[in-house]
This record gives structure tokens, C-alpha cells and sequence, in this order.
């Protein structure tokens, strides 16, 4: 599956949960709010990285919890860049072209 599709079914799952937030509270949530959700998955996802190294306890299956929270930030990070309207694959292979191109730079000034 490529960005496009993860983007497109994080986007499906974005308005199941508009639906329910508009039910529940009267209201959907904003981009700001999803945002602060995603610092809270992050949270998450740092305490069982913890576990994973040993250095926190965490009932049941670390690498299932890990890699449902591994899912849930993407989710955040594929919903985010849909709202503020950015090519989220292009930004990222031209972020990556920058930090190799500065490594490279860095690396070539260490020798």
C-alpha cells in the first residue's frame, strides 16, 4: 500500500471519528486537537519504548502495543498533513534529500 492509500484510509477513519465527536460532544474536533491528540499518542508511544528497553513495565504484549501506537501516530501525522493541505510524500523525500545532502555536508567537513 502506498502514502496515498494510507493517507486516504486515515482520512475514512478521521470522519468515523468526526461522526462520533459531533454525537458525543456537538462538535468535531480541530486541527489543534488533533495535533494535542497526537502528543499524547507520542507520550505512548515513548513509555513503550521504554518498555521495549527495559527501562518501564507494561502489561501484556509490548511489540502489539508498540506497533498499534507506532499506527496511531502515523494516523495523526497522515491526517494532519491532509488538513493543512500538504503533499505529504513529496514533503518527505525532499526533507530526506535535505538531510542527506546536509549529513553528506557535515561528514565531508569531519574529514
Amino acid at each position: 500500500m502506498d502514502l496515498s492509500h494510507l493517507s486516504d484510509r486515515a482520512m475514512q477513519i478521521r470522519e468515523c471519528f468526526a461522526r462520533y465527536e459531533q454525537r458525543r460532544v456537538g462538535r468535531t474536533w480541530t486541527r489543534e486537537e488533533i495535533a494535542q491528540g497526537f502528543v499524547v499518542d507520542v507520550g505512548d508511544l515513548t513509555k513503550l519504548v521504554m518498555a521495549k528497553a527495559g527501562a518501564r513495565r507494561v502489561e501484556g504484549d509490548v511489540d502489539a502495543k508498540l506497533a498499534h501506537e507506532l499506527s496511531d501516530c502515523l494516523w495523526s501525522v497522515l491526517v494532519l498533513a491532509q488538513l493543512y493541505g500538504f503533499d505529504l510524500e513529496k514533503e518527505f523525500l525532499k526533507t530526506m534529500d535535505e538531510l542527506e545532502r546536509g549529513t553528506a555536508a557535515a561528514t565531508e567537513r569531519d574529514y
